[in-house]
């Protein structure tokens, strides 16, 4: 898989500005604020239709301009494809294949896949549940691209129990039980296919993940990643799952009316990190926490290429800059020529002549990008 060219109009800080890759690894260079990350979001939209930075559409498009527009030219085993996505400051966002414009947005998912990696991941070890789901959520979505539809239902059904468990709440009426069981089923039915893949997923990535970690770490410490779901999970089987999220939502349902909100369900579950059997977040340095991220990503990018048969494109955000001289050593010869790159620094002096050579070197000023 290779981004062979990418066009950027009115996007964020960029007004026209056309990129073609002539390199497996690219060095973006600029000083901050440049717009050196604004071009990699933009990749990780075309992979994911989704921001890390979880801007809305209106925040993607340049000041005073209606309409954003992404354009990238893909090489992959099965050909040459151009993908396009149109984001509107007052109307949906558009995508297309080859020109056609794709209904159904999951079937654009899946066609450029990309990890990215930038300082916002060291909040995966320190930072609270909800970014752990989102990182789990973004991989999924690259995994199996259905899977967005599913999050898309359960969160709809969500926001829309909460509506009525609040609208309950404020009425003081108490007999809401049967109407509140419709939304039950719908939250059951959701939740529990999100649940399942979860699950898979965590299950595939730990290995790899443990194997990296031990590589980084000279086999000092044990990286353990447990998926810990709000609802209790035996076996991964859709009928027990069910029955378990159903038992949990009748214990909890005084509880819901009585806050007005959703107690049970994936939007609460937690993906647990330890090293050495102890919670990452209370263990050890930031250099510790920064091996396990780093181990995460490679396990990403090494899981995604084993599914898709490819190897996806790597983003890394300012990230070596976070990174001692090993760990930079560790990253950098993980990549060498096995998956492009896309690399923003705001200097070079994190590589050595080799990497420099067989680099493609861009610097961004001011949404202007030049040799």
């Amino acid at each position: 898989m290779y981004l062979k060219t990418l066009h950027l109009r009115q996007f964020r800080n960029y007004q026209d500005q056309k990129v073609e890759f002539t390199a497996p690894k690219t060095i973006l260079v600029g000083n901050n604020a440049q717009g050196k990350s604004n071009l990699l979001e933009a990749v990780e939209l075309l992979a994911t239709l989704r921001s890390h930075r979880l801007a809305r559409d209106r925040d993607l498009i340049r000041d005073g301009e209606a309409i954003a527009q992404i354009n990238a030219t893909l090489e992959r085993a099965v050909g040459t494809i151009d993908l396009s996505i149109t984001l509107h400051r007052h109307a949906r966002r558009r995508v297309a294949i080859n020109s056609e414009t794709v209904r159904r947005q999951m079937d654009f998912l899946g066609v450029l896949n990309a990890v990215e990696f930038s300082s916002l991941d060291l909040e995966l070890v320190r930072g609270s549940p909800e970014n752990r789901r989102n990182w789990l959520d973004t991989l999924l979505i690259q995994l199996e691209p259905v899977y967005a539809h599913i999050l898309q239902q359960y969160n709809q059904v969500l926001r829309q129990r909460n509506a009525f468990l609040k609208k309950s709440q404020e009425s003081g009426v108490k007999s809401q039980e049967s109407q509140l069981s419709i939304w039950d089923a719908q939250l059951v039915t959701a939740g529990t296919r999100l649940i399942i893949r979860r699950d898979r997923a965590i299950q595939r990535l730990a290995p790899i993940a443990a194997a990296w970690h031990a590589s980084i770490s000279g086999s000092t410490e044990v990286l353990q990643i447990q998926y810990a779901p709000n609802v209790p999970l035996v076996k991964n089987h859709a009928e027990e799952v069910q029955q378990a999220f159903f038992g949990k939502i009748q214990q909890r349902t005084a509880a819901e009316l009585h806050r007005g909100t959703t107690l049970v369900g994936p939007h609460r579950d937690e993906v647990e990190l330890s090293i050495n059997q102890t919670p990452a977040r209370q263990y050890g340095s930031q250099g510790q926490q920064r091996t396990l991220v780093l181990a995460l990503k490679l396990a990403e990018l090494q899981l995604i290429e084993e599914v898709i048969n490819e190897s996806p494109l790597l983003l890394l955000d300012d990230v070596l800059a976070e990174l001692d001289p090993f760990r930079q050593n560790q990253l950098l010869d993980a990549i060498q020529d096995r998956f492009q790159t896309l690399i923003t620094t705001t200097h070079l002096g994190a590589f050595d002549s080799q990497w420099l050579k067989s680099s493609q070197i861009l610097y961004v000023q001011t949404g202007t990008i030049t040799n």
